[in-house]
């Protein structure tokens, strides 16, 4: 019986370990977009464009070359931050990959992308059943962004 109850230990504790395992593994595997670069062809214009849309204060580096304004970051936060990014290897477009960035008041938002020369290529939709509503713009650039507000 003592046999028994020590195997069936043994078992529980791999079992555990290969829980915990699979656990990070997991963990591992979700969120894995860490960074993202907006093209832009004018940097001073999209710099004035984000932070009267957004309000962001942007940090200026040089990376390999090409000119970046970095979006603010805290390394503890949620989500993923980025930059706008200057360079022959950026091309504004409005095809391909759509970020969304947050916002607490959409209309609010959708007003300041028009007050600075933006277009609204999808307006406001509401997704009551799910608790959010998005809306698409071109920026300053030309490229398509998205915004998201919880309800």
């Amino acid at each position: 019986m003592h046999q028994y109850i020590r195997k069936l230990l043994y078992v529980i504790c791999i079992l555990l370990m290969s829980c915990t395992q699979n656990t990070n593994k997991i963990m591992k595997e979700n969120n894995p977009v860490v960074y993202f670069e907006i093209p832009v062809t004018d940097l001073e214009r999209a710099q004035k464009f984000y932070s009267h849309v957004f309000g962001f204060r942007f940090e200026k580096e040089i990376i390999d070359d090409y000119e970046m304004l970095l979006f603010p970051f805290e390394e503890t936060g949620s989500g993923i931050s980025g930059a706008l990014a200057k360079g022959d290897v950026y091309q504004p477009t409005q095809k391909g990959v759509i970020l969304y960035f947050r916002t607490q008041d959409i209309d609010l938002t959708l007003e300041k992308v028009l007050e600075k020369g933006g277009k609204i290529l999808y307006p406001k939709t509401l997704n009551e059943k799910h608790g959010f509503a998005v809306a698409e713009f071109e920026d300053s650039e030309g490229n398509r962004i998205a915004i998201h507000q919880a309800l």
